[in-house]
C-alpha cells in the first residue's frame, strides 16, 4: 500500500517532452547566456515590432467577447451543473484568483511603473502635471482590464469545459468542439506541453523578480551585508520550501488560507499609505485617473503609436511587453482560476475576473505610484525619479519617506515572500495538474519535485545571469498562444451554442396532442428510425389521406382547399388559394439528418446502421419553423392543419396586419 502512494501519476506524453525542453533551455541559457540573450532577444525584438498588431488585436478581442458573454443569453450558465454550488466563499475566491493573476508585480511595479512613466524620455516635453497623469493613465491601462480579460478567457474556456462537459481540467480540453476525441492523443499532448513550458519558465523569471527585490530590501534595511548570491540561495531554498509545504496541503488549506492573509496583507499597507500620505491629493487623483482611463479606453485600446516615432519603442517595452507577459503567464493563471472556479455563473465569473481585481489595481497603483510622484516633487526634489532606473530598491525608497519606514519595509518584505509562496504553490500545484493529465491524487514527492526543479533552475539562472534569456524566451512563447486563446474562443461559442440549444429544446411539438391512447405504437415509432421509403409511405398514405378528408370537409363547408404532390425529396402539401392574402399552406416533406457516433455506438440506444436517419417534418407557406410529425395519427395531422388555419385566419382579421399579409408572397416559385 505504502508503494502504491509512491507511484507516479505522471503523463509520460507531457512530462518527458516538457522535463527535455524545459531543463534543456535554461541549461542553454546558463552556459552561453549571453549568446542565447542576444538571439532570444532579436527574435522577441523582430515580433515586437513587426507582429505587434497581433497583440493588439489579440487582446482587444478578448476584452470585445467577454463583455459580449456578460450580456449574452449565455451570461447564467453555470461553470457546473446547473444545480452545483461554488466551492469557496466569493471573498476567498477573489483572494486567491488575485494573488494567482498579480503577484509580485503588484509590489515590483507599483511605485517603479508610474515613476518610469513620469520620468521617460517619451514624456519629458510635457508639463510634470500631464506627465504625471499619462503615468497613472498607461498604468492603468497595463494592469485593468485588457490583463485579466487574458486571464479570464482561458480560465472561462477552462472551467467551462471541465465543469460543464466534465472534461479534465486541462488546456487540451478547450479544444474538444474543435478536436472532438483527438485531444486524447498527439495533438492534445502537444497543447499541454505548452502550457507546462509556459507555465514553468513564467514562475521561473517571476521567482528572479521577487528573489531580487527581497535581497535588495534587505540591504537596504540593513539586514544584509550585500546584494549577493548567497543571501539569494538563502532566500530561493526558503521560498520554495514554503511553497512546498503550501501545495501539499492543498488548495483547500495552504494556498486559500495564504491568499486571505495576502489580501488582507496589502489592505493594511494600501490603508497606512493612504491615510499617512497625501490623502486628498491620491483620492483626488484616483478619481480624475479612473475618468481619464474611461474617456481613454478605445484610443489605448487600438492605439499603435504607428505616428510616432520616439514613442515606438517606448511602446515596446511597455505596452506589448505587457500584454506578452499577461499572455505567457495565462495559461498557469487560467487554470488556477479554473480550479477554484466551479459553481460560478459566467456573469458572476466574468464580473469577478473583470472587475474587481481591475479596480484594486487601479486603487493601488494611484496610491503608491501618486504618492512617490507627489513625495519626487514636494518633498525628495527629484531624488526618487532618479531610481526609476533601480525598480528593485525604488519601493523601498520610496517608503523612507513614510513613517514607521524600517516597520513597513519589513511588511513590504513579509507580503512579498507571501505573495511568491501564493503564486509559486498555485503554479506547482498547476504544473502536477498539467503533468499527470489532471490526475485526482498524486504521490506528494512529485510536488516536491517541481519545487526542487523550480528552485535548482532558478538558482542556475541568477547565478549565470541567464534570466534575461528565459524571460525572452517567455515573451516569445506568447504569439503563438494568442493564436491558441483565439481558438479557444471559436471552441467556447460552439459549446455555449450546443449547451444553451440543449437546454432550451423543448418537446417536440408532436407530443402535443398525445393522449396515451396508442402508447405501445409511439413507443415502437420511438425507438425505431426511418428510412427515406417509409417516410415516402408516410407522406404519401397516411398524409395524403388526412389531407384528402380535410379537402373533403373544406368542400363541404364552401372552402376550396388544393393537394400539391412533389418528389425527390417527397413532398405534399394543402394550400387553400387566396386572392389578396397569402395562400394558406400546409405541407409536411421528406427530410434527412445525421446522427451522432454516440447514437450509432451506444448499446443501450435504439439500432441504427447509417448515420442518415429520414423524418416528416412541417413547413408552412409564411417560412415559419416546422417540426418533426412522424408520430402523428392520421386524425391527429388533420387536428395539427386545422390549429394552423385557425392560427391563419385570426391573423388575416387583424386591420393592423394588412400590410405585413398582403405582399406578394404568392407570386414566389414553388
Amino acid at each position: 500500500m505504502k508503494f502504491e502512494n509512491l507511484k507516479s501519476t505522471f503523463n509520460k506524453g507531457v512530462t518527458i517532452p516538457s522535463l527535455i525542453f524545459i531543463i534543456g533551455t535554461c541549461f542553454l541559457s546558463a552556459l552561453y547566456p549571453k549568446p542565447t540573450e542576444n538571439i532570444l532577444n532579436e527574435i522577441k525584438q523582430f515580433i515586437f515590432i513587426n507582429l505587434n498588431w497581433v497583440y493588439v488585436w489579440a487582446v482587444t478581442l478578448f476584452v470585445i467577447f467577454l463583455v459580449y458573454l456578460l450580456f449574452s443569453k449565455y451570461a447564467n450558465i453555470k461553470l457546473g451543473a446547473n444545480d452545483s454550488k461554488p466551492e469557496y466563499s466569493f471573498f476567498s475566491w477573489i483572494s486567491m484568483l488575485f494573488a494567482a493573476g498579480m503577484g509580485i508585480g503588484l509590489i515590483y511595479f507599483s511605485v517603479a511603473e508610474p515613476m518610469q512613466h513620469y520620468s521617460s524620455e517619451v514624456f519629458a516635453d510635457n508639463h510634470y502635471v500631464s506627465r504625471a497623469k499619462q503615468a497613472q493613465l498607461y498604468t492603468f491601462f497595463h494592469w485593468g482590464v485588457h490583463a485579466w480579460a487574458i486571464y479570464g478567457v482561458v480560465g472561462l474556456s477552462l472551467s467551462y469545459f471541465a465543469y460543464r462537459y466534465r472534461l479534465p481540467l486541462s488546456l487540451r480540453s478547450c479544444f474538444y468542439p474543435l478536436l472532438k476525441d483527438k485531444i486524447n492523443g498527439k495533438w492534445g499532448n502537444a497543447i499541454d506541453v505548452f502550457a507546462l513550458c509556459c507555465t514553468f519558465f513564467g514562475l521561473t523569471t517571476t521567482l528572479g523578480f521577487g528573489v531580487v527585490q527581497i535581497s535588495s530590501g534587505l540591504n537596504i534595511l540593513h539586514i544584509t551585508a550585500e546584494n549577493s548570491f548567497t543571501n539569494q540561495v538563502i532566500i530561493v531554498i526558503s521560498l520554495i520550501a514554503l511553497s512546498v509545504f503550501s501545495a501539499i496541503s492543498g488548495v483547500d488549506k495552504g494556498v486559500k488560507i495564504l491568499s486571505n492573509i495576502n489580501v488582507m496583507g496589502v489592505i493594511v499597507l494600501l490603508l497606512f499609505v493612504l491615510i499617512l500620505g497625501p490623502t486628498v491629493y491620491l483620492i483626488g487623483s484616483f478619481t480624475d485617473g479612473l475618468g481619464n482611463y474611461i474617456n481613454n479606453f478605445f484610443n489605448l485600446t487600438f492605439n499603435t503609436h504607428v505616428y510616432e516615432k520616439n514613442a515606438l519603442s517606448w511602446f515596446y517595452d511597455w505596452t506589448i511587453l505587457y500584454w506578452a507577459w499577461w499572455i505567457s503567464w495565462s495559461p498557469y493563471v487560467g487554470l488556477f482560476i479554473a480550479r477554484i472556479s466551479k459553481g460560478r455563473t459566467i456573469r458572476e465569473f466574468t464580473l469577478a475576473v473583470l472587475v474587481l481585481p481591475t479596480l484594486f489595481n487601479f486603487i493601488w497603483m494611484s496610491v503608491f505610484g501618486n504618492s512617490a510622484i507627489w513625495f519626487d516633487l514636494n518633498i525628495a526634489n527629484g531624488k526618487l525619479s532618479q531610481l526609476a532606473s533601480d525598480p528593485d530598491a525604488l519601493m523601498f525608497r520610496f517608503l523612507e519617506y513614510m513613517p514607521l519606514s524600517t516597520l513597513t519595509g519589513f511588511f513590504v518584505i513579509a507580503i512579498i515572500i507571501i505573495f511568491f509562496v501564493t503564486s509559486a504553490d498555485s503554479g506547482i500545484f498547476v504544473m502536477n495538474s498539467i503533468a499527470t493529465k489532471n490526475a485526482k491524487k498524486s504521490p506528494k514527492w512529485q510536488i516536491v519535485f517541481w519545487g526542487i526543479l523550480l528552485a535548482v533552475l532558478s538558482l542556475l539562472l541568477l547565478n549565470a545571469g541567464g534570466l534575461k534569456a528565459l524571460q525572452s524566451m517567455t515573451l516569445i512563447t506568447a504569439l503563438p498562444f494568442s493564436v491558441i486563446i483565439l481558438l479557444f474562443i471559436v471552441s467556447l461559442m460552439k459549446g455555449l451554442i450546443i449547451d444553451q440549444k440543449y437546454y432550451d429544446t423543448n418537446f417536440s411539438a408532436s407530443t402535443v396532442p398525445w393522449s396515451g391512447e396508442f402508447w405501445k405504437e409511439r413507443l415502437k415509432n420511438i425507438v425505431s428510425f426511418k428510412d427515406n421509403s417509409s417516410v415516402d409511405h408516410f407522406i404519401q398514405i397516411k398524409t395524403k389521406e388526412a389531407f384528402t378528408d380535410l379537402q373533403q370537409e373544406f368542400a363541404a363547408n364552401g372552402i376550396e382547399a388544393k393537394i400539391n404532390h412533389y418528389e425527390n425529396p417527397a413532398r405534399i402539401e394543402i394550400e387553400i388559394h387566396q386572392g389578396i392574402v397569402n395562400n394558406f399552406i400546409y405541407g409536411i416533406e421528406n427530410r434527412v439528418k445525421t446522427v451522432s457516433e454516440y447514437m450509432i455506438n451506444e448499446e443501450n440506444l435504439p439500432d441504427l446502421e447509417d448515420k442518415k436517419t429520414h423524418y416528416p417534418r412541417s413547413y408552412f407557406g409564411d417560412g415559419r419553423e416546422g417540426y418533426d410529425v412522424q408520430y402523428f395519427t392520421k386524425n391527429e395531422l388533420i387536428s395539427d392543419v386545422l390549429k394552423h388555419y385557425e392560427r391563419f385566419l385570426e391573423i388575416v382579421s387583424e386591420e393592423r396586419n394588412e400590410m405585413f399579409i398582403s405582399s406578394n408572397a404568392n407570386q414566389k416559385k414553388k
